[in-house]
């Protein structure tokens, strides 16, 4: 199992960014896909999910009307667009299959989203 995040970057509050996920090890397609957030000096939190055909998802309350989760599992990818964000967004992005995260779950490196205000 693995997973190698990538897009994120420096943006400017009210700003745009995606960000991509690409999984390998496990049958992808079968999975439903999340993206989880980490703040310097927190707890990693699950921000959306996205179901394993990829019609149907949620959003924790911080996100909901400003992030889209998204899939194609012909490349096994996961995205998560970005819309309107805010300084409070500013975190590590990891993303992971929910069934999959256990204590000895693998985790990608992330991908690291800085908002300035």
């Amino acid at each position: 199992v693995a997973f190698v995040e990538s897009g994120g970057g420096l943006v400017q509050s009210g700003g745009s960014l995606r960000l991509s996920c690409e999984a390998s090890g496990f049958p992808f397609s079968s999975y439903r896909m999340s993206w989880y957030r980490q703040e310097s000096g927190k707890e990693r939190e699950r921000i959306a999910t996205v179901l394993t055909t990829g019609r149907g998802s949620d959003y924790a309350d911080s996100v909901k009307g400003r992030f889209t989760i998204s899939r194609d599992n012909a490349i096994n990818t996961i995205y998560l667009q970005m819309d309107g964000v805010k300084p409070e967004d500013t975190a590590v992005y990891f993303c992971n299959a929910p069934t999959l995260v256990t204590s000895k779950a693998v985790w990608g490196q992330g991908t690291q989203v800085t908002v300035s205000s």
